[in-house]
């Protein structure tokens, strides 16, 4: 199957980046190399681009698409979580850009081995986006508790009839082990009124991307990540991060304004005290959205927002 994905906002994202032709640049999530293609073509002699992502049908597409871009690109199959250590290893320690796109591919959408959809009823239940990971969705839903299901889907899917989805989870799966998309969209169509599955697009979203997060602990690995990235950035440097969610978003806001001020002085303390010191500042004090455009081509666009930190060292 051809991997394919519309890469989000990209005139937008490549126009934040500030590409310098002699510059270092990440693709944390290189995807089908949509972004990453317009990050090569503007680079130079000296210019290098570092194009990382933990699925492997995801490097083999990138690899494709930029062909003729290879003398200035390095591959390299990671979760960008490892973006610090992995760039130390090619001898890197400050880089000039750095793009994030969290979105799952069309291809991992479409795809039918990967159990991403619940639009069809007979995909296995998978859902890894690092496909060399040993624990399914499947696995999730077979061996978590309840509670531990109720919490996820929750707090994750932001779901009000979690607690009814994580009871039937666990009295179906008494029954016969959850293996295919069919089995999880019965079980959460069977837990949602009626009244309440004719509005809000269809009822089992909130549930797949619960157990997609999940699985992938996409929340925790951008919290823990986005530090260590700010600071490897050169001065003017900057980190382009694309949410399609609002889990994310709300990280990704908070981090960015907590290192333009991370001050945690008292609001009556005439100076701060406490020492720490700037590391930048936020580009976009909205977040950047979809144009009318964007939105007719593509409507998987439609949840998406752009955000950008610049990274600035204070004046002494």
């Amino acid at each position: 199957m051809e991997f394919k994905h519309y890469s989000v906002m990209l005139n937008e994202t490549i126009e934040n980046l500030n590409i310098k032709p002699d510059g270092i640049y990440v693709d944390g999530t290189a995807g089908g190399g949509g972004h990453s293609l317009e990050i090569a073509k503007r680079l130079g002699e000296g210019g290098r681009l570092i194009c990382i992502d933990q699925d492997l049908d995801a490097i083999s597409a990138c690899k494709a698409r930029l062909k003729d871009h290879l003398d200035k690109v390095t591959f390299v199959h990671s979760n960008y979580e490892q973006m610090v250590p992995k760039l130390m290893e090619l001898g890197i320690d400050k880089v000039d850009g750095i793009l994030l796109d969290l979105g799952v591919s069309s291809f991992q959408l479409d795809n039918p081995e990967r159990g991403f959809s619940y639009m069809r009823e007979d995909e296995p239940l998978d859902m890894r986006m690092d496909q060399t990971s040993p624990v399914t969705a499947a696995d999730i839903l077979n061996n978590s508790s309840e509670s531990d299901l109720y919490e996820m889907i929750r707090d994750y899917g932001e779901e009000k009839f979690a607690r009814k989805i994580a009871k039937t989870i666990v009295s179906m799966r008494s029954e016969k082990p959850f293996e295919t998309t069919g089995d999880l969209n019965q079980a959460i169509v069977s837990s949602i009124p009626a009244k309440a599955r004719r509005t809000g697009g269809n009822p089992c979203k909130r549930t797949y991307q619960a157990v997609r997060i999940k699985l992938n602990r996409e929340l925790s690995v951008l919290q823990d990540s986005m530090d260590g990235m700010i600071d490897i950035l050169n001065e003017d440097g900057r980190f382009c991060i694309i949410t399609f969610h609002s889990l994310e978003d709300r990280i990704v806001k908070n981090d960015f304004r907590k290192n333009e001020n991370p001050c945690t002085c008292p609001p009556e303390f005439p100076v701060c005290v406490c020492g720490k010191v700037s590391k930048g500042k936020v580009v976009t004090r909205k977040p950047i959205l979809p144009t009318e455009k964007e939105l007719e081509e593509n409507s998987r666009s439609k949840s998406a927002k752009l955000r950008v930190f610049e990274r600035r060292t204070p004046n002494e």
